[in-house]
């Protein structure tokens, strides 16, 4: 088996000193930088380039620079996907985000962890789990999203939370690590009426 396809399997995986997977991460390294490097004003181009760094897209989306990711053709964004400077997605394993999210400045995805035991780290090897992010789902900043991570569709997460488990549809959730603070009502969009 090679290592990408224990990968793909979510067991330990040699990431540091595989040929075929530093190959590919150093491919999308190359995109990645040449995506961040573009006008912002150069919208056309940036739009192409980002669908020929991540497996889909929907019609409508804007990721602002700089972004970056391990390998992109395993991260799905959905319509009218939305994130802020300083994202980064390591897909070591599916990333898949539905339509309507937003996501704040400095977030990043790690679809990749390292065992505990030193030995292990020290010889490159990691694992990678599938993460989803459901529809109508707001991100503040600075949230770290860990392997494994199911958040479900209409949830907020507050700034600066770890998430490190999974956070089910409609609540508002926060800290480090994130737990649910309370579900989400009609009343919550009252405070926001003239």
């Amino acid at each position: 088996m090679t290592e990408k396809e224990k990968a793909e399997k979510g067991i330990l995986y040699n990431a540091n000193y595989d040929k075929e997977i530093l190959e590919e991460r150093k491919k999308c390294q190359e995109l990645c930088y040449e995506y961040n490097q573009l006008r912002p004003s150069d919208m056309d181009k940036r739009t192409g380039l980002i669908r020929k760094i991540v497996k889909r897209t929907g019609r409508e989306f804007l990721i602002e620079q700089p972004f970056r990711c391990d390998f992109g053709y395993r991260i799905t964004l959905g319509e009218n996907f939305y994130s802020n400077y300083n994202f980064i997605i390591l897909d070591g394993a599916q990333v898949t985000i539905g339509d309507n999210v937003f996501i704040g400045p400095n977030c990043s995805i790690f679809a990749a962890g390292h065992p505990f035991q030193a030995k292990l780290r020290n010889e490159g090897l990691e694992y990678a789990w599938p993460i989803s992010i459901g529809d109508s789902v707001w991100i503040g900043g600075h949230v770290s999203i860990m392997s494994g991570v199911t958040i479900g569709e209409g949830a907020v997460i507050g700034v600066g939370s770890g998430v490190t488990k999974d956070i089910p549809g409609n609540v508002l959730a926060a800290g480090n690590p994130c737990r649910v603070i309370r579900i989400i009502t009609e009343e919550d969009d009252q405070k926001y009426m003239y």
